[in-house]
């Protein structure tokens, strides 16, 4: 497989200004915007998925191939939302690793989960090569400074013929689903973090998903980025033209 350039940068959205001053001070940012809101993140999630996000992640999960008795990493685990799936699918809650940059994510993980957890970042994960069956990222590939570079950790740490799943909310193509989502996530969403949330910077950290989902690259560029990191059967299923599923295979 021809290795992909170390320059060959790929990130996921052009800088965002209001939040950070460049692509430099993007990690930093976000860690500190989730470990300030993860005491509100699953109350808030809750409310916005109105609750189906459990079931979307499990179906998701099932479909791309998760069964029991794989090695799962699950990469910016977070508040562990998709690990809780995985546990349920794969039977064992050792099977399950958790991995994410911000310290508050991961402690409330460990709160309501018995899987293990290691702080790190998708570009450069702190796990062997080959370790595991499954990879999984849930609805954080925005937030990573380099698509490139994480892709192709995906690929190293994933056995010959493991499966790499991704879930991502994606804008929709149609201008009025556009609209309206925008109203949902840029304005409804922040005001429900206002209203029930014990941070005050739960709000800025859901205007921040929104402003990503926005800006980010077209799936098209996803699956390109995956194949370009050597990863096979790229393949990307949409659900109600805003819910994405990307996956993909380590060659055997």
């Amino acid at each position: 497989m021809p290795e992909v350039p170390t320059d060959a940068v790929l990130a996921p959205h052009p800088t965002l200004p209001r939040y950070y001053a460049d692509d430099g001070g993007k990690a930093g940012f976000v860690r500190r915007i989730f470990d300030a809101g993860a005491a509100d993140y699953d109350r808030v999630e809750r409310m916005m998925a109105l609750g189906s996000g459990s079931w979307y992640r499990r179906q998701a999960l099932q479909r791309a191939g998760l069964a029991a008795g794989m090695r799962v990493l699950d990469v910016a685990t977070g508040t562990g939302l998709v690990a809780r799936e995985e546990v349920g699918l794969v039977g064992d809650p050792g099977l399950v690793l958790g991995v994410d940059p911000s310290a508050g994510m991961l402690a409330e993980a460990v709160r309501s989960l018995s899987v293990r957890v290691v702080m790190g970042r998708a570009e450069q994960l702190p796990v062997a090569d080959g370790a595991f069956d499954f990879l999984s990222m849930g609805y954080a590939l925005r937030h990573i400074s380099d698509l490139a570079k994480a892709f192709g950790e995906f690929r190293r740490v994933v056995r010959p013929g493991g499966t790499v799943c991704i879930l991502e909310i994606t804008r929709p193509r149609s201008r009025v689903g556009g609209v309206l989502l925008r109203q949902y996530m840029r304005r409804v969403v922040p005001a429900l973090a206002r209203l029930t949330g014990r941070r005050t910077e739960s709000p800025v950290l859901w205007e921040y998903f929104w402003d990503t989902i926005a800006a980010c690259v077209p799936p098209e560029r996803v699956t390109a980025g995956l194949e370009d990191a050597g990863l096979k059967e790229v393949r990307i299923e949409k659900h109600l033209g805003i819910f994405s599923r990307y996956t993909a295979r380590r060659a055997g």
